[in-house]
């Protein structure tokens, strides 16, 4: 009797402890993908500092943060980072004026007004524009949008950082737009009703009830396309020169951080010398001052957000 009752449970616990592997299968795959990112962070990390360590025994740290020039290659080399990250600030801040007011408008539409047709066809679009490439968007910039510009500006040269910081922001449009409609869509419904029986109209409703509740999430989208932005290269190497200028006027030609990596790794300079020491030193500045970026945008979304 006893063999009788255990037989038929044989099957069934084969096959629970068949799925009990494969789910601890599963989970120790997922754990050693966090870990390859985490372990690929330090990396990059350690390539990073201990270069610029190198640099820095040679360069003083306050030459290199107080310095107005920067011209390594030249034959009296001068190490100030101010010129390369004033052409980064400034082509940033102009993608920024571009890509949050048509992202979040976009976003707004999208989630609040569109219907579900448009709302189909606006997504893929949208996708589609995110997957150019960034090279594409640079010749566009040189080639487009410079010489448009150049009819109503006519002394503006042909590199220039608001063309390439204009053209950046088209770029980043997609990045803000769907993250900033994925934290809209996440608002609950009966906010929107409450809304509504309150009187508000669905602009009203979008403007003052929707967008402050979804705050934190748009904030993340904020930061991300920040982020974006400083760490774009192709467009700002083909667009907006490679002279290092401190200037934040953004009708001049300036190079950005990741241009200039750019022509010094692709130069014929000696590995370990001075020279290509500066690459990782001005690759560990983008890399702080997107760091303290991720930080402020944390603790403002922490201090904002909404919990339903």
């Amino acid at each position: 009797m006893a063999l009788r009752d255990s037989t038929p449970l044989n099957p069934w616990r084969r096959s629970r402890d068949r799925q009990r592997w494969t789910e601890r299968a599963i989970e120790l795959l997922l754990l050693l993908a966090a870990l390859s990112s985490i372990a690929t962070l330090l990396g990059i990390l350690y390539v990073l500092v201990g270069e610029s360590l190198q640099f820095f025994q040679q360069v003083s740290l306050w030459e290199f943060i107080t310095e107005t020039r920067w011209t390594p290659l030249f034959g009296d080399p001068k190490y100030g980072i101010w010129p390369l990250l004033s052409g980064t600030l400034t082509t940033t801040f102009v993608a920024l004026l571009i890509a949050i007011p048509f992202g979040t408008a976009i976003a707004i539409y999208s989630s609040e007004f569109a219907p579900a047709t448009v709302r189909e066809i606006l997504k893929p679009l949208l996708e589609l524009l995110a997957g150019v490439p960034s090279v594409v968007y640079g010749y566009f910039a040189l080639l487009v949008v410079t010489p448009l510009l150049q009819q109503v500006l006519p002394w503006l040269p042909g590199f220039n950082m608001i063309s390439a910081g204009a053209v950046m922001g088209l770029a980043i449009i997609p990045l803000v737009s769907s993250i900033s409609e994925d934290a809209m869509q996440a608002v609950p419904n009966t906010l929107r009703e409450g809304s509504y029986a309150m009187g508000a109209t669905k602009l009203q409703t979008a403007l003052k009830v929707v967008f402050p509740s979804a705050i934190s999430g748009i904030m993340s989208a904020y930061i991300l396309g920040t982020s974006r932005a400083l760490g774009e290269t192709m467009i700002v190497t083909i667009a907006a020169g490679l002279q290092p200028t401190l200037t934040f006027n953004p009708f001049e030609q300036a190079a950005t951080i990741t241009a200039y990596i750019v022509q010094v790794s692709m130069g014929d300079l000696p590995h370990g010398t001075l020279q290509y020491q500066t690459i990782f030193a001005a690759g560990l500045t983008l890399v702080l001052l997107t760091l303290i970026l991720n930080i402020i945008g944390h603790l403002l979304t922490k201090r904002y957000r909404e919990r339903y």
